[in-house]
């Protein structure tokens, strides 16, 4: 008996995965949606008021802040001067930890990318010790370097640096693994170290891809070192805490603190954005 080709089996084969396919697919659905389900209640069932009764006063927090800086509108302009220093604090929190993250994240990279590394036995070891440094929260690791050294920046430095560091090394990495080898064999061929074939040979390759990671790094590190003042970290994350913490009287400081963030962090963002593109394209921003 002759068998049947193989393309007469084809659509039959084709059909049956698509079966399995959809299968798993409901599968996963149903207990995401269980999960879902039971997480919502025993959030709820914990929570001090039902979120059902609760969800009609959402805004009402909101409101009355804003009702109170509407009215205090005059104090803004000279809150916003008084303010300045933290920001500016928060905003060199963000710089030296992404500098250091970066730094640290180009080196780790290195040693844990396949075809590249120096020691090939440690490349594990060093993906896991990133792996790590990303699981970890920022706030969790700031909270205990605030029970060790006190409350101030250098916490919350910490605490970004090391975030910085995990996150930036697995996106270095994954960019080194693409580059060319063709430049650094040809230097090996020379007798140059491995050092300088990393050098010269790898990171001008990767740079642009590298640089590109670390501005958007340094958008991410303000919003982090800026709640992480809410833990005594320092910068105007601290000063947010403050007045919510007075409550009503301060609120037009809230809203203060609340623009200089905004504006902030949309005026890096323009620029980081333009800086990405010129790095990676060549040219102006899509």
């Amino acid at each position: 008996m002759v068998d049947a080709p193989a393309s007469l089996h084809a659509p039959a084969d084709y059909a049956a995965l698509m079966r399995r396919k959809r299968l798993y697919s409901g599968v996963i659905v149903v207990i995401f949606v269980a999960l879902m389900a039971s997480g919502f209640r025993l959030a709820d069932a914990r929570n001090a008021g039902g979120f059902i009764d609760g969800i009609g006063h959402v805004f009402d927090f909101p409101a009355e802040i804003l009702s109170e800086a509407l009215r205090d509108w005059r104090n803004l302009p000279g809150f916003l001067l008084e303010f300045l220093p933290s920001l500016i604090e928060t905003l060199n929190i963000a710089a030296v930890s992404t500098l250091f993250g970066t730094l640290a994240a180009g080196v780790m990279a290195l040693f844990s990318t396949r075809g590249l590394a120096l020691w090939p036995r440690l490349v594990p070891v060093v993906r896991r010790a990133m792996d790590v440094m990303r699981a970890i929260p920022e706030i969790v690791v700031a909270l205990v370097l605030i029970y060790l050294l006190g409350t101030g920046p250098v916490p919350a430095m910490i605490a970004i640096t090391l975030h910085s560091t995990g996150a930036l090394g697995k996106l270095f990495s994954e960019a080194a693994e693409n580059a060319d080898l063709k430049p650094a064999e040809g230097l090996a061929s020379t007798g140059a170290s491995w050092l300088q074939r990393m050098w010269f040979g790898i990171v001008p390759q990767v740079a642009p891809n590298w640089s590109s990671y670390a501005l958007l790094r340094f958008e991410i590190n303000i919003r982090a070192s800026a709640i992480l003042g809410f833990v005594g970290s320092g910068g105007i994350g601290y000063d947010l805490k403050t007045a919510l913490q007075w409550g009503q009287g301060k609120y037009d400081e809230v809203v203060a603190i609340f623009v200089l963030l905004f504006l902030t962090i949309s005026i890096v963002d323009a620029l980081s954005d333009r800086a990405r593109a010129r790095l990676v394209r060549g040219g102006q921003p899509a």
